[in-house]
């Protein structure tokens, strides 16, 4: 069976497009604006070189924490007997941190020591995701390891308190490291990577995957947004229009996803932390 004439024509012009795309935009002469690490590193805009300094992408946390602060302070105040719509949604996310998360996962019993603590660090991680997508800001909170590695710290710190004071120090790190109906010879196996992973690796995941999705989600913007430019704006070529509108389309398409993934990634958190939390204060584990 052979190939119709006008498909060979489209590949044809798909490939002389590309090669004309590539080379334009590794010598950067068209203006194309190449995705790169350095996107999380920008310079400082005060107190520069100093233990205070300030850069674009801290300006953006800060923006994140004043308009969740101004957002729950509304929500309260306003508060009423029949809800409308912004306490609606409020009430919504509390109840669901409230009842899924800590209820479902730590028990109704034990649950409420921690429903302000998860609730908290939802609504923040979710705040600082959604910046990646907000115009102006353009750049997750997220996105750069010093922030995971914070809120993961702080996670840590809650479920080893939570298990010294459940069991005292001595039964939480046998019933850690030693788990229940294991043959004894097999601890010279199995207590060094216990170790590793309530110790080391719990903390490290929460970071790493928290900020590796958030520094994907921007890459894929960047690249998307500026191939657009490039395509339909700096290239001066109308055969490249076509493509440029692809990409277009692929941005937005991105855009929502990445909304998906700030709240997706931001759920992901809450609940390991919550299964942390959970297997630090039960008898068993």
């Amino acid at each position: 069976m052979g190939t119709p004439a006008g498909a060979f024509d489209l590949q044809e012009t798909a490939l002389s497009s590309l090669a004309t795309i590539l080379p334009l935009a590794a010598e950067g002469e068209s203006g194309f604006h190449q995705p790169s690490i350095a996107e999380f590193f920008p310079p400082a805009i005060w107190f520069e070189d100093t233990f205070y300094e300030i850069n674009r992408l801290q300006v953006v946390r800060f923006v994140a924490v004043a308009v969740l602060l101004v957002l729950m302070v509304v929500a309260a105040r306003r508060a009423r007997l029949v809800p409308r719509r912004g306490q609606n949604v409020a009430e919504l996310l509390l109840d669901f941190v409230r009842v899924n998360v800590a209820e479902d996962i730590i028990g109704k019993e034990k649950a409420h020591k921690y429903v302000a603590f998860l609730t908290t660090l939802f609504f923040a991680v979710l705040a600082f995701n959604i910046t990646g997508v907000i115009p102006g800001l353009n750049i997750a909170g997220t996105s750069l390891i010093g922030l995971p590695i914070m809120l993961a710290l702080w996670v840590y710190a809650m479920y080893l308190g939570a298990g010294v004071r459940a069991h005292g120090l001595g039964g939480f790190l046998k019933s850690s490291l030693f788990p229940p109906g294991v043959p004894w010879p097999l601890y010279v196996l199995l207590t060094p990577v216990e170790f590793l992973q309530v110790f080391v690796m719990r903390p490290a995941t929460l970071a790493i995957r928290l900020m590796a999705n958030m520094v994907a989600g921007h890459l894929m913007l960047v690249l998307c947004f500026a191939a657009t430019q490039f395509l339909l704006i700096d290239s001066g070529s109308g055969a490249l229009m076509p493509f440029g509108a692809l990409t277009l389309v692929g941005g937005f398409a991105i855009t929502l996803f990445e909304v998906f993934v700030a709240a997706l990634q931001a759920y992901i958190f809450v609940v390991l932390t919550a299964v942390y939390l959970s297997q630090s204060v039960e008898e068993e584990h």
